[in-house]
């Protein structure tokens, strides 16, 4: 098999093109042709000259695959082991059936992302050795473990854009020289120097290997608190934020991935004003934060008190963990308001409740920040014993872990459970075109186990430890408004719901079913199980099979002429009886990221959420401007691609209310205000969100930020 170039990928373009260069090609997708059109083929023009004029002339030739991985692997770009567990034999059938899907790019920016981000690159970064083929099918035979059908699967998922791995694990697996294959991971922190100590070496040493960390900081104590009883010691969580956004600033992934950190206070810490104040355009350099991402646990009980126009009460995690014997953060605060609140021995003082939420809407009015976890209804929903005590850098999980106990040299005493986040993404539209939905989704499941499996991350026990317990995964969805607008339903409307609730409820059973059988298969569970909703069977009490099915005529015939199965009352109680009985191999199993490159790069709208334009721009490095063009639209469908101003909050969080539903850990979900909106706008939007079911809130996104081209960043780990 030939390895030259990427003559075969491209199909020859017209003598105007070939005049022109992919840039200039790419620029015309923003302007009009003489008919008002947009110019979508200019865009897919674009991407066969990027192929012809940069990527065939800087590709590295091989006579055949045998004399290209012999290379690879001798000069330390390809990792052997990857290689080892297969026949030479297997391995070219397996290039042979990715070549054979003839794969192409179907716009300008998904070519140049995968080759500016992911193809393996000569060490001196100027010639390419991979095609989009030879990534997947290293992916796949990394992940496979040599298991020859499971790497026919995952090639086949991978390469038809159904299943699309995270970014980590694209661009690190079968590499020699790689980062870990893990999105991004979840630390506490608890109320001692040590452990504060191990907090910062962890995020260094999570950092350096390419994952974002989010930290846990509601079990500090406040500035002024005491330290060994003298009053008035402690300089409260800024310090913390300080060191760790310095510690982030130094680590990164051999410079691949820049490094990247949140960290995450509740609302009743009494440094909660502070905290926020960080994020101010005019804040004092003193206590600035710039690239440190923040996020705040709220409460019930904060909602309630200012529905009243109460007073809100902050509580000393110091003296609540003396007075209960357990960390702040390990205690529902909505629970135990009233008799903290009258409790002596815990100091405490008070803010409007209504103050609070102006000033959460002021600065994330000026800074996009915080993020917010509705710590409640996150621990409603969370099927596993424990608690969940914040989120990650982009808002999307939520599982429990454990604290753990050090000795004053920083050795371990008790080794408690921090989360890893093994994160992929489906294709919505793709997935239902799939001719076998289930494989479809049984073959990310296990491509994304594989994930957890072959991390052990052992510079940070406790994130090993958790992630050997838990085996946790998280499966995504992209590109929902694609496909309603390739299916001309609008988003948010009355059959976007439909399909949304249908969709998910048929992807939720498929995980289970897929979990179970691994469990089945490795006779063991996570652990913990014995003890979840799922081993009682409450957990598939919470539905009744009735809601699963589309109500309306356009989505069931949408599901007829797919192999996407909706379960019946009997699929469910099966389900039930064999989960309660063989167990679940994945303590969670989805989680919605924001999703970015890896959208570009799989032709997808990004998550579940509308589009931000219908052809975006964004800064490409040294190329400047890029135009990418919203997936599956074209000149006949334009009015089912409305952009997320102009659908609005309501239907955006109806959407995700719907779905919220079916994912057991949470959604990254962005919220878009016009030009003209203003911090009461944003407090109705968390409300409406709050009260609607929704777990956590991402990014404030307004409009005349996204036309000024200085949009607000993605989340590094997950988008990225």
């Amino acid at each position: 098999m030939s390895q030259n170039a990427h003559a075969s990928s491209v199909t020859e373009p017209t003598i105007q093109h070939q005049q022109m260069d992919y840039h200039a090609l790419n620029a015309l997708l923003n302007l009009y042709d003489e008919d008002g059109k947009i110019q979508f083929d200019k865009d897919r023009a674009a991407a066969r000259q990027f192929f012809l004029q940069h990527v065939n002339q800087n590709t590295v030739f091989f006579h055949d695959l045998k004399e290209k991985l012999n290379y690879l692997v001798d000069n330390d770009y390809y990792d052997p082991e990857t290689l080892e567990p297969y026949s030479f034999e297997f391995i070219k059938s397996l290039f042979q059936r990715a070549y054979g899907y003839k794969f192409r790019f179907k716009t300008f920016l998904g070519a140049y992302k995968y080759y500016t981000s992911y193809t393996l690159k000569t060490f001196d970064g100027r010639r390419y050795l991979e095609r989009f083929e030879d990534r997947v099918c290293m992916v796949a035979l990394y992940l496979a473990r040599g298991d020859e059908s499971l790497a026919e699967h995952l090639v086949d998922e991978i390469i038809t854009g159904r299943f699309q791995p995270a970014t980590p694990t694209f661009l690190n697996a079968g590499k020699a020289q790689r980062g870990e294959l893990v999105s991004c991971f979840l630390l506490r922190i608890e109320d001692n120097m040590e452990s504060i100590g191990r907090a910062i070496n962890s995020a260094l040493q999570l950092s350096k290997r390419g994952g974002g960390v989010a930290l846990l900081l509601s079990n500090l104590r406040e500035a002024g608190a005491p330290i060994k009883k003298i009053e008035n010691q402690s300089s409260g969580v800024v310090p913390v934020m300080k060191l760790l956004e310095d510690s982030f600033s130094y680590a990164n992934q051999l410079g691949a991935r820049q490094g990247a950190g949140a960290v995450y206070l509740n609302a009743h810490h009494p440094d909660i004003l502070t905290f926020l104040d960080t994020k101010r355009e005019n804040a004092d350099e003193k206590i600035r934060i710039k690239t440190l991402s923040l996020g705040v646990v709220i409460p019930d009980i904060t909602f309630e008190l200012a529905k009243k126009n109460d007073d809100m009460y902050l509580f000393s995690p110091y003296d609540v963990e003396r007075v209960y014997g357990k960390p702040f953060s390990d205690i529902s605060i909505t629970e135990h308001y009233a008799e903290m609140l009258e409790d002596d021995r815990i100091r405490k003082k008070k803010i409007n409740a209504r103050q609070f939420f102006q000033t959460l809407a002021e600065v994330q009015f000026e800074s996009g920040y915080p993020y917010i976890m509705f710590e409640d209804t996150a621990n409603r929903a969370n099927p596993i014993e424990g608690r969940v005590t914040h989120s990650n850098l982009c808002s999307e999980i939520l599982q429990i872990s454990t604290p753990s106990v050090l000795n004053d040299d920083l050795t371990y005493q008790e080794v408690g459970e921090d989360i890893s986040c093994n994160l992929g993404s489906l294709n919505i539209a793709l997935s239902m075109d799939s001719p076998d939905f289930a494989r479809t989704i049984e073959t990310a499941i296990r491509g994304l186990t594989a994930v957890s499996e072959r991390t052990s991350i052992d510079s940070v026990p406790s994130i090993r430890k958790g992630n050997n317990a838990a085996h946790a995964i998280g499966l995504g969805q992209m590109n929902l408004h694609g496909f309603l607008g390739r299916e001309r339903i609008h988003y948010g409307s009355e059959e976007g719901l439909d399909f949304t609730n249908a969709y998910f409820a048929a992807v939720l059973y498929q995980c289970l079913r897929a979990s179970n059988k691994i469990a089945r298969e490795k006779g063991r569970s996570f652990e913990k199980f014995e003890t979840s909703d799922y081993a009682s069977g409450a957990y598939f009490d919470r539905f009744d099979p009735a809601d699963f099915a589309p109500k309306t005529p356009k989505v069931q015939e949408l599901f007829e002429r797919s192999s996407a199965h909706i379960p019946t009352a009997e699929d469910w109680e099966n389900l039930k009886h064999d989960v309660m009985k063989d167990g679940l191999y994945n303590r969670y199993l989805q989680a919605i990221p924001p999703t970015g490159s890896i959208s570009y790069i799989n032709n997808s709208t990004s998550s579940i959420h509308p589009i931000a334009s219908k052809v975006e721009i964004r800064k490409e490095g040294r190329i400047g401007r890029v135009y990418y063009p919203a997936p599956h639209m074209d000149n006949d469908n334009l009015e089912y691609y409305a952009d997320a101003y102009e659908v609005g909050y309501r239907k955006i969080i109806d959407t995700y209310a719907v779905a919220t539903k079916y994912v057991d850990q949470g959604l990254s979900l962005t919220l878009f205000f016009p030009a003209d909106a203003t911090t009461r706008d944003i407090n109705r939007a968390q409300i409406y969100a709050w009260s609607h079911g929704i777990k956590t809130l991402y990014y404030i996104r307004l409009r005349q930020i996204a036309l000024q081209g200085t949009e607000v960043e993605g989340c590094v780990s997950c988008m990225l």
